[in-house]
């Protein structure tokens, strides 16, 4: 009986002291997510709209825009069928364009729709 006891005491202060490992401030888990999450994927995005509204012609820009980048497509919002047709007659060069300023994108396709 004693020597349940004191496994059982041994084992509550085992629990107690892993739970005071794991606590974290919450200042330190945001900075983390910061500096290791948003901060690299907000870089890259930002570096592909700027390219894009660099490359688009005035008249395009005005009717697309950036939707999302995932798994290297990049899908772009246009406002009417007339532009989904202009914009995709000038992907391959738009797309060539885009690999070659943010190559860390990793863009491999421009899927274009109505939004």
């Amino acid at each position: 009986m004693a020597d349940e006891n004191r496994q059982l005491q041994d084992i509550a202060k085992w629990r107690k002291s892993k739970k005071r490992d794991r606590v974290t401030k919450l200042g330190d888990t945001v900075k983390e997510l910061m500096d290791n999450q948003i901060s690299p994927r907000q870089e890259k995005i930002g570096l592909v709209v700027e390219t894009w509204n660099e490359l688009l012609p005035v008249g395009l820009a005005e009717h697309c825009r950036i939707d999302a980048i995932l798994s290297g497509e990049l899908k772009v919002l246009v406002d009417s069928p007339a532009f989904v047709h202009e914009l995709r007659l000038c992907s391959p060069g738009l797309l060539e364009q885009l690999q070659q300023k943010c190559p860390r994108a990793r863009i491999k396709n421009i899927r274009v729709i109505i939004g």
